[in-house]
C-alpha cells in the first residue's frame, strides 16, 4: 500500500507564487509516475503536471511556461512551482503515484489551491 500526504495549498493573489509539496511513503514501486491533478468545482479531474522516475516531464498546455514539476526519487517526493497564478487555477490539487508494473493509481488527500484578490 501506498500514501500520498500533500502540502502547501492556500490563498494565493493573481499572480502570485505557490509550492505544493507530496510525500509518498509505503511500498513504492521504482519505477513509477509521480503527478499532479487538479480538480475546479463542477469540472473532471484533469492532469496538471507528471514525471517519471527517469526524469520524463508533462504539462497541461494551460501550466506550460507557469508551473514546473521536480522530484527527488531517492526521498519518493515529488514538488509543483506554481508561477503566474490564475484564477483558472483555482482547484483542488491532487498528488498521484502510477506504478508501472500494475498500473494501480494512489492518490493523495488534496490540497486546496485559491487564487484570488
Amino acid at each position: 500500500q501506498v500514501q500520498l500526504v500533500e502540502s502547501g495549498g492556500g490563498l494565493v493573489q493573481p499572480g502570485g507564487s505557490l509550492r505544493l509539496s507530496c510525500a509518498a511513503s509505503g511500498s513504492i514501486f521504482s519505477f513509477n509516475t509521480m503527478g499532479w491533478y487538479r480538480q475546479a468545482p463542477g469540472k473532471q479531474r484533469e492532469l496538471v503536471a507528471s514525471m517519471t522516475s527517469g526524469g520524463n516531464t508533462n504539462y497541461a498546455d494551460s501550466v506550460k511556461g507557469r508551473f514546473t514539476i521536480s522530484r527527488d526519487n531517492a526521498k519518493n517526493t515529488v514538488s509543483l512551482q506554481m508561477n503566474s497564478l490564475k484564477a483558472e487555477d483555482t482547484a483542488v490539487y491532487y498528488c498521484a503515484l502510477t506504478a508501472w508494473g500494475s498500473g494501480k493509481a494512489y492518490w493523495g488527500q488534496g490540497t486546496q489551491v485559491t487564487v484570488s484578490s
